[in-house]
């Protein structure tokens, strides 16, 4: 989700981690600092990027596993709590935001870069942003 929206991404792993607030984070995609370009929208950018990765495993499982997300989840609903006036507005502010992620990811260009991506993952464990953005850019050739 990070290239899609134009994000430079340092590296990609599927490595588990030990969380400082106790936890294991089982993967995480690392964004270079720096110049980009954002969408119309930095928090929702934020938003699909954080989802993207409990959405898109959904698309093989065929559901959320939000207990493996929860860090991401937490993150996210933090950052769309400062657009939602009270608990219901939150909730469906994060069902569209779930809802908007999964439709990015089903683009056919889109939805070849996860499974590349994560063919690469399922191989080396940890790819760098290059290597990424390669198989994201080969994704979207071949659908186009």
């Amino acid at each position: 989700m990070a290239l899609a929206l134009g994000r430079p991404v340092q590296k990609v792993t599927v490595a588990p981690a030990l969380q400082p607030a106790g936890g294991v984070r089982l993967g995480a995609c690392k964004i270079q600092k720096g110049r980009f370009k954002p969408s119309g929208d930095w928090l929702e950018d934020e938003v699909l990027i954080l989802l993207a990765g409990m959405v898109a495993e959904a698309r093989f499982t065929e559901k959320y596993c939000r207990q493996g997300a929860a860090e991401d989840l937490r993150h996210a609903r933090r950052l769309l709590q400062s657009r939602a006036s009270n608990e219901r507005q939150l909730e469906r502010l994060e069902r569209r935001m779930l809802d908007k992620t999964g439709h990015l990811l089903s683009d056919e260009g889109y939805a070849k870069a996860v499974q590349m991506i994560a063919t690469e993952l399922e191989q080396k464990t940890t790819i760098s942003g290059r290597t990424a953005r390669h198989l994201f850019q080969q994704a979207v050739q071949q659908a186009s």
